[in-house]
């Protein structure tokens, strides 16, 4: 009897490849990893067409509903990670194909980084190491956190951790999320208010939603302008989710005191993305979980769902 087709299409940058829980894998069926990126869609449904199981490892691979329609033998995605928004879900259920992801897995990995871009772009970390690497000693006013109100764009877990690690550096935090009640509010110990509001009053706002189609553009020129002169924004959730050509234009006028940035509305960035151009920025290439404790945690989880699936086990359907 033919084994089950286990696949990772694209596991590049390097994830999954020489992990040992791949290993645990190989009981269950076949595995089969690609370590570079395929140059087409129909290259990418070539190596995915005889899969059971597939393992998205990276959510810049997208598998729209023409994709996922070659794929007549697959039964099962397993995502590297809490977005969905790479896989047509609607297909999915259509079909009866099963999507697993990792809620909450690598919230605190996540924060952190999150955090690190706020303190990198507060300290002008990037526009001060290119000045000093171009021979000018030309220093600019740092900016200030402790005392500072964060407005945090979002309620789950990574958002919660970053919602603490910011208070334990004693800023103050507001929370904005489509689900408030008071009860969640208490329970979470966290102060929710209007999106509106939190944008007008926070010094600095930090994204942690997912992508659907009621966060896509969340924030554009309208939301941009209502944040205060000089505030500053994070986003580690999803590109689109912030509009490109509004929040270059409100960089440049310095309307906004600087962005930090891991996720982008087109990934891997082509040479002329407008951003590139931003001075008052620091980014990152969509991998604020990729430390060795984060990929642990994905890689694992990752295999688990796999393997829960195969056993018959309710565990992260989306």
């Amino acid at each position: 009897m033919t084994r089950p087709l286990i696949v990772i299409p694209a596991d590049h940058p390097p994830q999954l490849a020489g992990s040992p829980h791949l290993e645990r894998l190989r009981v269950y069926g076949e595995v089969v990893l690609y370590d570079g990126r395929p140059e087409t869609v129909a290259e990418q449904v070539r190596r995915a067409r005889d899969a059971v199981c597939l393992i998205n490892s990276r959510s810049n691979l997208k598998w729209p509903a023409a994709a996922l329609g070659e794929c007549t033998k697959l039964r099962m995605i397993s995502i590297c990670g809490i977005g969905t928004d790479a896989i047509d879900l609607v297909h999915c259920r259509q079909r009866g194909i099963d999507v697993r992801n990792l809620p909450g897995r690598t919230a605190p990995v996540v924060a952190e980084h999150a955090l690190g871009l706020l303190f990198a772009v507060a300290k002008r970390a990037w526009f001060q190491t290119d000045e000093l690497k171009h021979g000018r000693w030309n220093g600019v006013l740092n900016y200030s956190l402790r005392g500072r109100l964060l407005g945090v764009i979002g309620a789950g877990a990574i958002a919660q951790e970053m919602a603490r690690l910011a208070a334990a550096i004693g800023m103050r935090v507001q929370v904005w999320t489509l689900h408030p009640t008071p009860e969640r509010a208490a329970k979470l110990g966290l102060e929710f208010v209007p999106l509106d509001e939190l944008l007008a009053t926070s010094d600095a706002v930090s994204v942690h939603v997912k992508l659907t189609e009621q966060s896509r553009g969340l924030l554009g020129a309208r939301e941009l302008a209502l944040m205060k002169t000089g505030a500053l924004l994070v986003n580690t959730a999803r590109g689109a989710i912030v509009d490109t050509p509004a929040l270059v234009a409100a960089l440049d006028s310095g309307r906004l005191g600087g962005a930090g940035l891991d996720v982008f509305d087109i990934e891997p960035l082509p040479a002329d993305y407008p951003l590139l151009t931003c001075r008052q920025i620091v980014l990152t290439p969509h991998n604020a979980d990729q430390t060795p404790e984060g990929m642990e945690l994905l890689n694992s989880g990752v295999v688990e769902n796999v393997i829960a699936f195969f056993e018959g086990r309710d565990q992260n359907q989306v």
